[in-house]
């Protein structure tokens, strides 16, 4: 168990988070159907954002986990509180794709907000409860999700501290998704990290810093 927070990317939208306590994963593909490697990790929960093969494939995680698809409102799963927050996968209020929902959570005092499927900008209240969260997860890839210029206006409007683009397109991947750059060509580059395939961190690690966090799988 980790006594900070631990963040690792296992490709696509697929994160894993861990810290003393929990050991989570989100959105976990099975890799071959999208071509990529598949994730390897263990998990006690694994959350779905939104109800498709390429985000609820819980039998590639090990362990004895729950899973939890779509869950909406304050959750408590085995200690571990979090706050699912609706939204769409499409921009016509889920007729084409369905619901959606954006994972809200702390973790050693760290918030994260992870968006998982997002199709276009919130509902007000939303965005206020997103509002100044510490780390963002947004997907970039504009496949299935909202096309940049909406993830700009998104983040603007939520003003977290750290960005991570999640859903872009990698070597291997058959999906047509966009690549990074069509989110980071237009920022500075002092405001982006590379921060490899996994962190470690506390909340003063982030205390001080605004910018756009990229995971290298």
């Amino acid at each position: 168990m980790h006594r900070s927070v631990f963040i690792r990317w296992h490709g696509y939208s697929c994160y894993e988070f861990a810290d003393e306590t929990h050991d989570i994963i989100i959105d976990p593909h099975d890799g071959k159907s999208i071509g990529v490697f598949p994730p390897k990790a263990n998990a006690k929960i694994c959350l779905c954002t939104h109800n498709s093969f390429d985000r609820n494939a819980f039998r590639m995680i090990s362990g004895k986990h729950r899973d939890i698809v779509c869950e909406r409102g304050e959750q408590n799963v085995e200690g571990f509180r979090f706050e699912g927050l609706p939204s769409f996968s499409d921009d016509k209020f889920g007729e084409d794709r369905g619901p959606n929902t954006i994972y809200l959570f702390t973790m050693d005092q760290i918030s994260v907000a992870y968006c998982g499927c997002l199709g276009d900008i919130p509902i007000d209240w939303v965005i206020d409860r997103l509002k100044g969260v510490d780390i963002l997860f947004v997907p970039v890839g504009e496949h299935w999700t909202m096309p940049v210029y909406k993830v700009n206006d998104f983040i603007a409007r939520v003003h977290p501290k750290v960005i991570v683009p999640t859903d872009y397109r990698i070597g291997g991947i058959t999906l047509p998704l966009s690549p990074l750059s069509v989110f980071t060509d237009d920022r500075d580059e002092e405001e982006i990290v590379h921060v490899g395939n996994s962190i470690d961190l506390e909340a003063d690690d982030i205390s001080d810093f605004t910018g756009v966090w990229v995971f290298d799988r």
